[in-house]
């Protein structure tokens, strides 16, 4: 069990769904990648799910630290999110990975415009 204690506990719940989604965003990456029939027709699909795991992972960092943009942080990351759902959907009946990734995108995209409010 983890005890650590982020600066700003509010946003624990975002940061551990951030977190989430960079891991899906990677396994959706990998996937498509290994897919070598179709790795072509996917290269939207992989290019934003790399783009899409590091904003998660640069916005969970900014909350982690406590920064004042985290707002801006947040409402980009939920954009891109949302943008790497729809890719992702495209392939969501071939491939799980891909499902799973979108769902928690949609996931991650929504708990971060929950952070502005």
């Amino acid at each position: 069990m983890n005890n650590t204690k982020l600066q700003n506990p509010k946003y624990q719940t975002c940061v551990d769904v951030c977190n989430n989604c960079m891991e899906a965003c990677e396994a959706c990456c990998t996937a498509c990648l290994s897919d070598t029939n179709n790795v072509g027709m996917m290269t939207r699909c992989i290019m934003m799910c790399r783009d899409c795991a590091d904003m998660c992972m640069m916005t969970s960092t900014m909350m982690c630290r406590g920064s004042e943009y985290v707002r801006q942080m947040c409402n980009m990351c939920a954009d891109m999110c949302d943008a790497c759902a729809m890719e992702c959907e495209k392939y969501g009946n071939k491939m799980e990975e891909c499902k799973q990734c979108a769902d928690m995108c949609r996931t991650c995209a929504q708990e971060c415009r929950n952070m502005m409010r």
